[in-house]
Formats: C-alpha cells, sequence, structure tokens
C-alpha cells in the first residue's frame, strides 16, 4: 500500500534560512564528495600515469560534462514538478510525474549510450584533440559512456527526493559511491593485488561500478520507504500530460546544459590549440576553481525548489525573502574562495602537477576566475528563482547570449590576440558580469510570477501565462 505521510518537507512555511541551509549545505557536501572523488582521480591521473593522461582527462571533460548536462537538465524538470506538486499536497500528480520521469529517463539515457560510443572518435576531432593523448581519450571516453545510463537514473533519484524536500539522503547513496569510487581508483588504475593495471581507462571502470552501486542503493531505498515515490518506480508510465510538462520544463533546462557544455568543448578546443600543457593547466585549474562554483549551484538548486513549493502552495510572496537570503549565503562563501584564487593559485595546484608550464597556465585562469565566481555566483540565485517558477526557457535564452553570443566569441576573438590564452578567460568574466546583470533585471520585472502548471490538476497552463521572453 502507497504511504502519503510523513515523507519529504513542507518548505512553505517556517524559517526560510534555516531551508535554505537544510537544502544546500547536503546538496553542497555531496558535490564537495564529487568533486573530492574528481580531485583525488586528478591526483592519481597526474601523479602517477602523467601530463598525457591529465590532457585526456581535460580533453575528455567537456565532452562528459555534456552528457552530465543532458541528465541534469531532464532532472530539472522532475525536481520542479515535483516540487510544485508537493507543495500544492498533490501526491497522485507526484507519483505520475515520478512514473513519468523514469521511464523517459531509461529511454534518453540508452540512446546518448550508444550514440557517444559510435562517434567518440568523431567528436574528439571535432574538439581538435593532439594526437598524442588521441587514443587515451578515445578508450577513456568509451568506458565513460558506459556509466552514462547509471549515471543518469542516480541523478533522477536525487531529483525526486529534492523536488519533496529531502537533501540529506542522496548525500548517503553519493558518498557510499564516491568513497567505493576512491577505493577502486588505485585498484584499477596501478594494478594492485589481483586487480589489472589498466592506467587512465581503470579511473573511468571504477567511476562505472561505483555509479551503478550509488544507483542500486538509491532505488533499494525508495523501495523500501514504500511512500507515493516508490509507486512511480513500481508502476512506470508514459503519462502524456505529465511527459508534455517534462519536456517543456525541461527540454529548455537541458539544451541550456548541453550549450553550456558544447560552449565549454568549444572553450576546450581554442585550448588545446595552445598544446597539451595548456589543455592539463585547463584541467587542473577547472578542478580548483569548481570548489567557488558549488555554494552558489547547490544554494540556486535550493532556491529552485523552495520556490517550487511555495509558488505550488500560492505563497508568491515569500520568494523575495528566499532571494534575499540566498545572496547574502552565496555571496559570502564565494568571496572567501575567491580570495584564495587571485592570492594563492599557485599552491592550489601543486596537488595535481608540478610540471611548471602546466601550473603557469592554471595560474592565470585563476587569476581572472576569482572575481568572475561572485558575478556567476548571484546570477545563479536568480535563476533559481526563475527556474523553480518553471520559466526554463527563460534561462536558456540566457545561457545561449552568455555562451553562444558571448563568451565563444570572445574568447575566439581575443585569443588571437597578444593576450593569447589569457583572452580566453577574461571572455568567461565579460559573459559572467553581462548575465548577471541580465538575470538580476528579469527576476526585478516580476516576469517569473506568470504561471507556467496548474497545481489543482497538473495540466498545462495556457500558452499566454508562460512568460517567455
Amino acid at each position: 500500500m502507497i504511504k502519503t505521510k510523513k515523507f519529504g518537507k513542507d518548505l512553505t512555511s517556517g524559517s526560510i534560512p534555516r531551508h535554505l541551509l537544510s537544502l544546500a549545505v547536503p546538496m553542497l557536501l555531496a558535490n564537495l564528495l564529487n568533486v573530492s572523488y574528481s580531485l583525488v582521480n586528478a591526483i592519481w591521473v597526474g601523479r602517477f600515469i602523467g601530463s598525457d593522461a591529465m590532457g585526456a582527462v581535460a580533453v575528455s571533460f567537456p565532452v562528459v560534462f555534456i552528457f552530465v548536462g543532458v541528465a541534469s537538465g531532464a532532472t530539472m524538470a522532475t525536481t520542479i514538478l515535483v516540487s510544485q506538486f508537493y507543495g500544492a499536497r498533490n501526491f497522485n500528480m507526484v507519483t505520475k510525474t515520478v512514473g513519468t520521469s523514469f521511464t523517459l529517463a531509461f529511454i534518453l539515457s540508452a540512446l546518448s549510450c550508444l550514440g557517444g560510443i559510435l562517434f567518440v572518435d568523431k567528436i574528439l576531432t571535432l574538439l581538435g584533440t593532439p594526437e598524442s593523448i588521441f587514443p587515451l581519450a578515445s578508450s577513456y571516453l568509451r568506458i565513460s559512456f558506459l556509466s552514462f545510463p547509471f549515471m543518469f537514473l542516480s541523478f533522477m533519484v536525487t531529483s525526486i527526493l529534492r523536488g519533496v524536500g529531502d537533501t540529506k539522503t542522496p548525500l548517503y547513496f553519493i558518498g557510499a559511491g564516491v568513497l567505493l569510487n576512491i577505493i577502486l581508483d588505485p585498484l584499477f588504475i596501478l594494478g594492485i593485488g589481483p586487480f589489472p593495471a589498466l592506467g587512465l581507462n581503470g579511473a573511468a571502470w571504477a567511476s562505472l561500478i561505483s555509479s551503478f552501486f550509488a544507483l542500486a542503493l538509491g532505488i533499494t531505498y525508495l523501495k523500501l520507504k514504500g511512500n507515493v515515490l516508490v509507486g512511480g518506480i513500481n508502476k512506470l508510465r508514459l503519462d502524456i500530460n505529465i511527459a508534455k510538462l517534462i519536456f517543456k520544463i525541461g527540454f529548455p533546462s537541458m539544451i541550456q546544459q548541453s550549450a553550456m557544455s558544447l560552449g565549454m568543448a568549444a572553450i576546450a578546443s581554442l585550448v588545446n590549440s595552445f598544446g597539451a600543457a595548456a589543455a592539463a593547466g585547463f584541467g587542473a585549474a577547472n578542478r580548483v576553481d569548481s570548489l567557488a562554483f558549488l555554494p552558489a549551484q547547490s544554494i540556486g538548486l535550493a532556491v529552485s525548489v523552495i520556490v517550487g513549493q511555495n509558488l505550488g502552495a500560492g505563497k508568491a510572496e515569500r520568494v523575495s525573502s528566499i532571494f534575499r537570503w540566498a545572496l547574502i549565503m552565496t555571496l559570502s562563501i564565494t568571496i572567501f574562495f575567491s580570495i584564495f584564487f587571485v592570492t594563492i593559485p599557485g599552491t592550489l595546484l601543486i596537488p595535481f602537477t608540478i610540471d611548471p608550464d602546466v601550473i603557469a597556465v592554471g595560474i592565470s585562469y585563476l587569476r581572472i576566475m576569482g572575481p568572475a565566481t561572485i558575478f556567476f555566483a548571484v546570477m545563479y540565485v536568480s535563476n533559481g528563482v526563475i527556474n523553480g517558477a518553471g520559466h526554463t526557457l527563460t534561462t536558456l535564452i540566457f545561457t545561449i547570449i552568455s555562451v553562444w553570443v558571448m563568451r565563444v566569441p570572445i574568447a575566439s576573438v581575443l585569443s588571437g590576440t597578444s593576450l593569447g590564452i589569457t583572452g580566453i578567460w577574461v571572455s568567461y568574466a565579460i559573459a559572467f558580469f553581462v548575465m548577471m546583470c541580465v538575470s538580476l533585471l528579469w527576476y526585478r520585472s516580476g516576469r517569473w510570477k506568470k504561471i507556467v502548471v496548474k497545481h489543482d490538476t497538473g495540466i498545462e497552463a495556457p500558452t499566454k501565462s508562460c512568460g517567455a521572453v
């Protein structure tokens, strides 16, 4: 029997700062766990395999990020719908959303995995991957694509729990997966004991096994919990109305994440033209600056969930307080990290490499990106409100302008001047600043208040109320 009581967390009343912290802190910890694994993995690869392997991972990262973006964007719709239906106490629609979301995730992840494996070499060629690291990157990516369905479905479990206000439970699944990954990395990379020495491919196989393990834990938890969430998993379905809403909200978010990922791939291609040391330095610096982005991303996602529930409950008046408190929190944390990136960038890069050419590239990147992360942090809070209201088309437009109208063209131009590779980093700062201003202006306009979902029935609101830009 499906239970409808004592699951999730009501975010429509009570202290807003406490709600933000209760949601954002577990998400931040989960992201830090993932980054910690990524950092440990980068250290193993950079120190024990070599700079070519580090470069192969750096080249592969934008490609992997594209597929992560597809999963993240697709599951964003699930979080938004579940949060709004949960806020409206419409548990029947929560169950339908879960079932339809999982069905679509199975289909989309399988197609993405197959496409990635078939076209991996063509993708790397388009990225201008240096010949010296092409074979390494190719084999590493093929194995990474195999793990994509497990990762996608794990994202789906996390997005469902996040929608009902539970960000703490996914932390345990992620922590277990990361711990297993850290244990398996040296075993597969170096060939310790009965394990074969697989080098860089060993890191990819460790990630695949760990992703499967985390997914298995998540599915088991939902089944044991026995509430309306497991009802959706036990009865996979394709509800047409829900599928339309998922497509309406999720497709722009998916394209948004993909546009960001493709933009990163384009930037990586420009960086690759400066040589293998540049690619490795860019990859190492990306690992470091992700620490500054994570708090803003976690708080932004928390904002989306809280805004979703409050709009579902008809409490739009609470949104301004949610925005204000989130802004205070994210700036306090991001500025702290930015100071270190500007003052001691070389020290932060030493764990990944001792190659002076690689470190020099990373230093130039971090010193410019330090202040730029502040612009990004503010933008993520205002975008969190807009996404929580269901207006993902708006943030898609923001992303396309930021990445493809500004960042990539500016980087292409400036990298050909006397600035060289530094011109690429400058393009990030310019794009972040402009889009922070645009996002804030759109938030202040109040257009996010226009209804996207009717919470009593779950039927899509009339097109004229969707508030497209």
